[in-house]
């Protein structure tokens, strides 16, 4: 959506106003819809030169919620509505109903956008004191290499044996 500046937004609704043309005339000339013309002009008159200007779009629940209060309250239409609260985007309000008929207040909290942050990692746990007790000491530890070492030369002269004696063995001759 091209955005207009509030020197030419003014200069379509001063012209509006001082009789100039009607709404299809002049956004045809300055380039624009005529519904754009049509806001612009209601924005006009309802808040004056601030009604203009650029606004934040970021509204919170509550205020949410009154819109949609006032809307149903005096039956006023989603733009009649967009101008006397001064919201740019009128079609945010009809979203606005729909997920308030869907989920109530919760729904209409602000969400947050974009991509979802990463896991985070946990730190690794503490050892505990039960922990620190189970580990074993420098000297079991090597006592356990030294069995280890001699459970390793064990199986290597267990299979050099059995080897020697499949090569030894007689071969039976096929006929």
């Amino acid at each position: 959506m091209t955005k207009y500046d509030e020197r030419f937004r003014r200069r379509v609704v001063q012209a509006y106003l001082a009789g100039e043309a009607g709404t299809k005339t002049l956004a045809h000339r300055y380039g624009v819809g005529s519904t754009m013309v049509r806001r612009w002009v209601a924005s006009y008159r309802e808040h004056g030169e601030d009604g203009l200007s650029k606004k934040h779009s970021h509204y919170d629940a509550r205020f949410k919620l009154s819109v949609l209060q006032r809307m149903w309250r005096d039956e006023l239409s989603y733009a009649r509505v967009a101008v006397v609260f001064g919201i740019r985007n009128e079609r945010s309000i009809p979203v606005w109903e729909r997920l308030y008929h869907e989920g109530g207040i919760e729904a209409l909290m602000p969400r947050r956008r974009g991509r979802p942050p990463k896991m985070t990692t946990l730190p690794p746990p503490k050892p505990t004191d039960d922990a620190a007790q189970k580990e074993p000491s420098r000297e079991e530890l090597l006592k356990e290499i030294v069995y280890l070492r001699a459970e390793v030369a064990y199986l290597k002269k267990l299979d050099a044996l059995l080897q020697s004696k499949k090569q030894t063995a007689p071969r039976k001759k096929r006929k």
